[in-house]
């Protein structure tokens, strides 16, 4: 799925994903690659560092609802 960041922000809203921190960090994943061609490269990766870091944060969020979030 390649969408760009207000179809994404629909997909989400559609699917009840609000409260689904890694469909957020993907939104915000996808708002910063939309504006990289717009940003310093320093500031660019001070912002993906920042979102990697939230990202590992999450830890294995997934273990136990598999087929929830890789098959929706």
């Amino acid at each position: 799925m390649n969408l760009d960041s207000r179809s994404l922000a629909q997909f989400i809203e559609a699917r009840d994903g609000l409260s689904k921190p890694w469909l957020l960090l993907l939104l915000r994943l996808t708002m910063l690659q939309e504006r990289k061609d717009t940003m310093a490269e320093e500031a660019y990766l001070e912002e993906l560092k920042a979102l990697q870091e939230e990202l590992m944060g999450l830890g294995e969020w997934w273990v136990g609802i598999e087929d929830e979030v890789f098959n929706p």
